[in-house]
């Protein structure tokens, strides 16, 4: 699989702070990419990169396999790149219809073709029934889907995307998340930074971790599970009354509100016999609950869990 966007041994510092110290990242074709990394990890630093809007000390970006160098083949490609800003980038007092069309225009779109965009863009958002009212009383939710659209709308093949649902209520993100699904269908290569970590986990098919400026882990999240933590689950039972003393030799363990606990490799193979060695002790089993790995957990792990600010 190619690469619709590739940045090699970056390298950034802003004075004598180094910001960038040689993150690698691959986003191919087709792919939705998440960029995960602590405040100060040189996340921003290299998004800013990509979109143009910081040169590199050292290193190389291409886009659509077209390097960075301000040719006129980087300029062509580069129309082929979309950039959703995490500021809402808008003209308040204008109209949603009103937004789109400016954009468009600095997209270079025109005539007839900027008014299918137009059209495509209204439906895509849901904001067909709002298109003649200016935005400055819409809701979060609503110019967060237009801020979206109006970065897309000349179908770029590429699409960075800096945390698209910041401060959105859950059904605006669900809708955000729909909306991207449908641009990768169309085939967009889509790279999202985001803290919310969940989401990444649920949307991305692969997973860039940085951290002081460096890629420290990429790959699938059982990938990343591999390489760090590991596959093994928690199963905790929940009984009817004190668990008895004699399932610890039966490898449990057991809490002070007397669930029981053991960890697993299979969960279909071995919660049989864990359900047995409870019905065995002469103990009734009355809820179970299966804790599976998580991002949260693989970006702890290779971050650490101390605030940064």
């Amino acid at each position: 699989m190619t690469n619709a966007f590739s940045v090699r041994d970056a390298h950034k510092r802003f004075g004598e702070t180094p910001a960038l110290a040689g993150a690698d990242v691959a986003l191919r074709r087709g792919e939705w990419l998440g960029l995960l990394g602590p405040n100060g990890a040189g996340k921003t630093t290299l998004v800013r990169a990509m979109s143009g809007r910081v040169h590199l000390d050292r290193g190389s970006i291409s886009l659509l396999d077209v390097a960075f160098d301000g040719t006129p083949a980087h300029d062509e490609a580069r129309r082929k790149l979309g950039i959703v800003p995490q500021e809402i980038a808008l003209y308040p007092l204008l109209t949603v219809t009103e937004n789109l069309r400016a954009f468009g225009s600095f997209l270079g779109l025109a005539g007839r073709e900027l008014d299918e965009r137009v059209d495509w863009s209204l439906s895509w958002t849901g904001l067909s029934g709002r298109s003649n009212e200016p935005i400055d009383q819409f809701s979060g939710g609503m110019k967060r889907r237009l801020n979206i659209a109006c970065s897309v709308l000349h179908g770029p093949e590429v699409i960075l995307l800096d945390e698209p649902t910041v401060g959105v209520d859950p059904q605006s993100r669900q809708r955000i998340w729909e909306m991207l699904a449908e641009l990768r269908e169309g085939g967009a290569s889509l790279l999202l930074t985001t803290h919310q970590l969940d989401e990444a986990q649920n949307v991305c098919d692969r997973i860039v971790i940085i951290d002081h400026g460096k890629t420290i882990a990429s790959g699938t999240l059982t990938e990343l599970l591999g390489q760090t933590i590991g596959t093994v689950r928690r199963v905790t039972l929940t009984l009817d009354g004190t668990a008895p003393k004699s399932l610890r030799e039966r490898g449990f363990s057991i809490d002070e509100d007397h669930d029981i606990h053991r960890e697993v490799e299979d969960v279909a193979a071995e919660l049989p016999a864990m359900l047995g060695d409870v019905s065995d002790a002469g103990a009734v089993v009355t809820d179970i609950r299966i804790d599976t790995p998580t991002l949260q957990a693989v970006f702890l792990h290779l971050t650490g869990r101390e605030l940064r600010e």
